[in-house]
C-alpha cells in the first residue's frame, strides 16, 4: 500500500475553521498534533512522491555515510502541507542523528542561535522553518556556523564590548521556505541542495488517504478515497484534515463509511468544491472580478479586501490557484484568467462585462 509523505498534519477530530478563514488556511496553520506524529513516515521507504527530492536526499545520505561526515546543508521550498518537516526528520532517522526543530520567527537575536547551535552533537540536524523570516542580523552569524562551524559573538556594549568565539559541532542545517525569493543571496549560496517540493498528482494522494485512513481507522472505499484527493489540492496535509472531517460525517450522517456520496456531502458542507477550492479561494476570485475587474491588482490590496494577511494568501492560496490556471501573477500585480470568472459564477470581461451567469 503507498505510504504517506507529510506535511500531512490532521486536526483534532471534529475541529472547525477559525472564524472567517477557509478550511484550507486553517488546516495548514494548525499546530502539530499527536496524531500528525503518528501518520509521519520514518524512512524513504515510506515516503511517496517527490521523486525528484527524494532521490536527491538519498545520493546525499549515502555519501555522507560513506565518509563518515555531517551531511550537507538542505534547502526544502515548496507550498505548506508538503512534506518538508517530515523530510527532515526522515534525515535525521537515515542518519541516525538527532533532529532540533525551530522556525525563524522565533530566532530573535544571536544569543537565540548560539544556544541552539552549541547544544548540538556532532552531526545533528537543526531544522528552521520559515527561514526567510530570520532577522537579517541574525542570519549573518549563520554564514559562519555553515562554513567554518564556528560563531563570533559580540558581548556587552560601548567599551566593554568584547567578541567571543565559539566553536560548534559540524552540523547539517535544513532550512524550510514556502518563499525561496525572500531569502538573501549570501545565505541561499551556503546550501549545498536547493530543492523545491511541488503537489502531488491526484493517483498519489489517494494513495496517502487510504494509508492515512488504515492508519486512523476510518472506514473508507475507493470511491471515497478518490474524493478527497481530488479535494485535496495537491497537499497531504489537507487531505488528512478533510479525512477527519469526512469520518465525523459519516459517522453522524451515513454509516460510518466514507464513500464517493459521503465524502462528496461532507466536503461540501465544508464549502470545498470539486476543484478543491475554499470560501477563501474564491473570496479571492469575486473580489479581483467585481471590484477590479479582474486586475491587475497587488495582493496587499486583495488582502485587504479579504480580511486575510497578504503572507497568508501568498503562501497558501495563490500558488494553487496559479498552478490551476484561476490567475496569473504579472508585473503590474495578479489578473484573473477566463477560469477564475467561471469558478465564481461569472462572465469574463468583455463578455456581458462579467456579469452573473
Amino acid at each position: 500500500m503507498p505510504q504517506s509523505p507529510i506535511g500531512n498534519r490532521p486536526s483534532e477530530i471534529g475541529a472547525s475553521a477559525p472564524k472567517g478563514l477557509g478550511f484550507i488556511s486553517s488546516a495548514l496553520a494548525a499546530p502539530v498534533s499527536p496524531a500528525e506524529a503518528a501518520l509521519r513516515p520514518l524512512s524513504f521507504a515510506d515516503f511517496t512522491g517527490q521523486l525528484k527530492t527524494v532521490e536527491r536526499l538519498q545520493v546525499m545520505v549515502g555519501a555522507a555515510k560513506k565518509r563518515g561526515e555531517a551531511l550537507n546543508h538542505i534547502l526544502l521550498s515548496g507550498p505548506p502541507g508538503l512534506g518538508k518537516t517530515t523530510l527532515a526528520f526522515i534525515l535525521g532517522h537515515e542518519l541516525g542523528k538527532a533532529v532540533r526543530v525551530t522556525s525563524g520567527p522565533v530566532i530573535e537575536k544571536a544569543g537565540d542561535l548560539a544556544g541552539l547551535l552549541t547544544n548540538l552533537e556532532e552531526g545533528d540536524i537543526l531544522f528552521i522553518d520559515e527561514i526567510h523570516r530570520i532577522p537579517k542580523t541574525v542570519e549573518e552569524y549563520l554564514y559562519s556556523a555553515m562554513e567554518d562551524f564556528r560563531l563570533d559573538i559580540m558581548i556587552d556594549q560601548g567599551p566593554n564590548a568584547r567578541s567571543v568565539r565559539l566553536s560548534i559541532p559540524r552540523f547539517t542545517l535544513i532550512g524550510a521556505t514556502t518563499r525561496s525569493g525572500l531569502l538573501t543571496a549570501p545565505l541561499r549560496s551556503r546550501f549545498t541542495l536547493q530543492t523545491r517540493l511541488d503537489y502531488y498528482d491526484r493517483p498519489t494522494l489517494e494513495g496517502i488517504v487510504r494509508r492515512s485512513c488504515g492508519l486512523l481507522n476510518v472506514a473508507i472505499d475507493d470511491t471515497g478515497a478518490a474524493e478527497i484527493a481530488t479535494r485535496a489540492r495537491g497537499t497531504p496535509r489537507v487531505a488528512n484534515n478533510l479525512i477527519n472531517f469526512c469520518r465525523d460525517f459519516a459517522q453522524e450522517r451515513a454509516k460510518g463509511k466514507i464513500t464517493q456520496p459521503v465524502a462528496a456531502a461532507a466536503l461540501e458542507l465544508l464549502e470545498i468544491d470539486a476543484a478543491g477550492l475554499d470560501e477563501m479561494d474564491k473570496r479571492m476570485l469575486r473580489v479581483m472580478a467585481e471590484n477590479y475587474r479582474g486586475g491587475p491588482v497587488g495582493m496587499s490590496t486583495i488582502a485587504v479586501a479579504v480580511g486575510e494577511e497578504a503572507e497568508t494568501l501568498e503562501e497558501v492560496h495563490e500558488p494553487f490557484l496559479i498552478q490551476e490556471g484561476y490567475l496569473q501573477r504579472t508585473p503590474q500585480g495578479r489578473v484573473l484568467t477566463a477560469k477564475g470568472y467561471v469558478a465564481v459564477g461569472l462572465k469574463p470581461l468583455g463578455s456581458e462585462q462579467g456579469s452573473l451567469l
